[in-house]
């Protein structure tokens, strides 16, 4: 099968939109240039839109199996295939939780079945995510696994987290962690800051979050593994990552689109669309952060898309569930703005979407080189409209950001050469 994509635009890393053509064939890139002359089985016109290597978001919850009427692996792809995204990878915060060769075997055959978009596998470092027994890491990576975390809960005790780091190096795994000690969380529901003291909701302190990035970065000097943080959200912990990195031991970090472009004072009500972990933190964090991505800090973005049933988000912060949706929101939110507002160029944002995130991971996406996989998805630069949850393809409809006028939409998604997503298409 082979096709050919027609008035396309690429991006150079001089941040130059240039013309081209695309041929694909049997999966993959076979040609980049001005023009192509070959003969294919389909043609697909672009429309003078860019096309960028298919974005990767390393960390989203697709819920199944367990919590399927939150989301299912069908859903929650679809959702990244028109969110442009090509690979995505699904945290184990599932039931099952996939801490064992068999399960996480039904996972990856259910991946098969189901996902539009490739899906890679984490699995969890300790049993049920419980923090106790940790799982056999070796024969985890063995069948697959992208990578060991317990995401939604923080590693508690420095052995347990040494000890797994020690095991996930020698196979050269990655631990990656959502940082959080619970002994300084106080059962906040929001950052403690000024809002939650004008909506008088107990806070979640900065330092629950720093402290134990501070301690596992040490942890991992001394296991010589490869150590990444999850949804980095405070300045304080922007500076331990940077010292780190400084210090030549391997740590790499994330940061999410929410809080790059929202921070506390955006929180007017007692509205869990807002409530998230970690949470909206302040003005100056914010800075920080994307001072950070800037800096090459903060590698890459990741959405951390966390879908919720509509009951469930409607009970406060007191009661709600941690989490929003962001995969069909991500790139329109950050191009508007982050690119149009000149914090950073369409380069740049692109790169920490693709590149970057496969370069950390040792993945071979994320490039449109001869010979990749046609992983790509066709951006309209121009489009905009307003962001409507109810449109949504994930069944969370969990977002801040309903009714937020927005540019810069994928129009198609194509993994492997084949079409995932359409703009105004079932495909």
């Amino acid at each position: 099968m082979r096709t050919i994509l027609t008035n396309a635009k690429r991006l150079t890393s001089s941040n130059e939109l240039i013309d081209c053509e695309i041929l694909i064939e049997d999966g993959k890139i076979r040609k980049v240039a001005p023009e192509i002359t070959e003969q294919a089985d389909q043609t697909i016109d672009a429309k003078n839109n860019l096309v960028s290597p298919g974005l990767i978001d390393v960390h989203i919850h697709l819920r199944e199996p367990g919590g399927e009427y939150k989301e299912t692996i069908a859903t929650g792809t679809q959702s990244a295939a028109k969110g442009g995204f090509t690979t995505v990878c699904s945290m184990p915060n599932t039931n099952p939780v996939p801490d064992n060769v068999d399960t996480l075997e039904q996972l990856q055959h259910k991946f098969k079945e189901d996902a539009v978009v490739r899906v890679l596998p984490y699995a969890s470092i300790t049993k049920g995510l419980k923090g106790e027994e940790r799982t056999n890491i070796k024969e985890l990576f063995e069948q697959g696994a992208f990578a060991f975390t317990d995401d939604g809960v923080g590693i508690q005790t420095a052995n347990q987290m040494l000890q797994a780091m020690k095991e996930a190096a020698a196979c050269g795994a990655a631990i990656v962690a959502h940082c959080e000690d619970n002994s300084i969380v106080y059962g906040g529901v929001t950052h403690d800051g000024e809002v939650s003291k004008r909506l008088n909701l107990p806070g979640i302190p900065s330092l629950s979050e720093s402290v134990q990035i501070a301690r596992d970065v040490l942890l991992a000097e001394a296991a010589d593994c490869h150590y990444h943080v999850c949804h980095v959200s405070t300045k304080e912990s922007v500076r331990v990552i940077r010292d780190a990195k400084k210090a030549g031991i391997k740590v790499t970090a994330e940061v999410s689109p929410h809080h790059l472009i929202l921070n506390e004072t955006d929180i007017l009500e007692n509205d869990a669309h807002f409530k998230m972990n970690p949470p909206l933190r302040g003005t100056d964090d914010q800075q920080a952060l994307i001072e950070g991505l800037l800096d090459g800090t903060l590698d890459f973005i990741a959405t951390d898309h966390a879908p919720h049933g509509e009951e469930e988000k409607a009970n406060g912060f007191l009661e709600a569930p941690f989490g929003i949706v962001g995969l069909e929101t991500a790139f329109p939110l950050l191009y508007t703005h982050l690119v149009q507002k000149d914090v950073l160029n369409l380069y740049e944002l692109i790169d920490r979407m693709t590149k970057k995130p496969a370069d950390v991971f040792g993945l071979p996406y994320g490039t449109m080189e001869e010979g990749a996989a046609a992983d790509l998805t066709i951006i309209d630069l121009e489009k905009t409209a307003k962001i409507d949850r109810y449109q949504f393809a994930s069944k969370g409809k969990n977002t801040p950001f309903h009714g937020w006028e927005v540019t810069g939409f994928p129009v198609l998604t194509m993994v492997n050469g084949k079409v995932v997503f359409k703009e105004d298409s079932d495909a």
